[in-house]
């Protein structure tokens, strides 16, 4: 293994209002649900589990000048996390409502808030040797598009190493596959579910813009594919309690291996721990 890179993250931070459902939602009626309020925001969760693995890591992101926005920043700092903000002194900071169903799988209604108004002038990456972690949900908002465009511009005139996890199946679908990839056209790693992979066209057609794609397959795994090699990894557990921020965690797990010079095959396994290990609880982030 090799010494880790410092590993800058660029994406949303906030706060998930989680909804447990009982059953199966009826329009119009009630359904009982267990509500919990936990940390979340896709770059917030990779970053906490990134630290988690014993990682350096700075995230940029934005908030709104308000308690939630402090308490997120308090939290990350408290797990060494190098939280480089941009306070919004108009918009709140994010908050997303998450529907999780009985068998786990989430439906999310989200207000990005501040994270929308990320800016070019928002990134500014540490000196030295690194790696970048973009979210797409930053791209695939017109107002913060410019910033995550920016962030793997710098990355790449930096000589650092980068990954994009395109989140989003139905954004990149109304954004057009070919737009997406020509902005993530030279990344490193590409982290797109099945979903995803199916919205930008495939493997194939993918790998024509960047140089090695991961796939993850929920329940079923996932497998890594250079356009030379291929690697798979099955999930070693199932869990049914929470998906949200599987991926999120996923990315940290992963990266925390291929950083430190793992195999593909190490990589994902590495990847789908961290993944199903958050599956098991509440809440996208790690156990304290």
């Amino acid at each position: 293994m090799t010494a880790r890179p410092r590993v800058t993250v660029v994406g949303d931070v906030g706060l998930d209002v989680v909804c447990k459902l009982d059953g199966q939602i009826i329009d119009g009626q009630d359904t009982r649900a267990a509500v919990t309020v936990v940390p979340g925001g896709a770059g917030g969760n990779t970053a906490a589990w990134l630290a988690r693995y014993g990682m350096e890591v700075s995230l940029i992101a934005r908030v709104g000048d308000d308690q939630a926005g402090r308490t997120a920043a308090n939290e990350l700092t408290a797990d060494g996390i190098d939280c480089l903000f941009a306070i919004d002194e108009v918009l709140p900071t994010c908050c997303i409502v998450v529907l999780v169903a009985t068998d786990g799988d989430r439906t999310m209604l989200a207000d990005r808030g501040a994270n929308k108004a990320l800016h070019p002038d928002d990134i500014v990456l540490p000196e030295g040797p690194g790696h970048l972690h973009l979210s797409g949900y930053v791209l695939l908002d017109d107002a913060s598009r410019p910033a995550g465009l920016a962030a793997l511009h710098k990355a790449r005139e930096a000589g650092w190493t980068t990954s994009v996890d395109p989140q989003a199946a139905v954004h990149i679908a109304a954004a057009g596959a070919d737009t997406f990839l020509s902005w993530v056209e030279g990344t490193d790693l590409l982290l797109p579910n099945d979903g995803e992979l199916l919205a930008l066209g495939g493997e194939e057609k993918v790998l024509q813009k960047v140089r090695s794609v991961v796939v993850t397959h929920g329940k079923d795994g996932a497998s890594w594919h250079s356009g030379i090699s291929t690697a798979s990894v099955a999930a070693p557990e199932i869990h049914q309690t929470d998906s949200t921020g599987a991926g999120d965690a996923f990315n940290a797990g992963l990266l925390s291996a291929f950083l430190a010079g793992a195999s593909p095959e190490e990589a994902l396994l590495s990847g789908v721990q961290a993944g199903t290990a958050a599956t098991a609880r509440i809440g996208a982030r790690p156990v304290a």
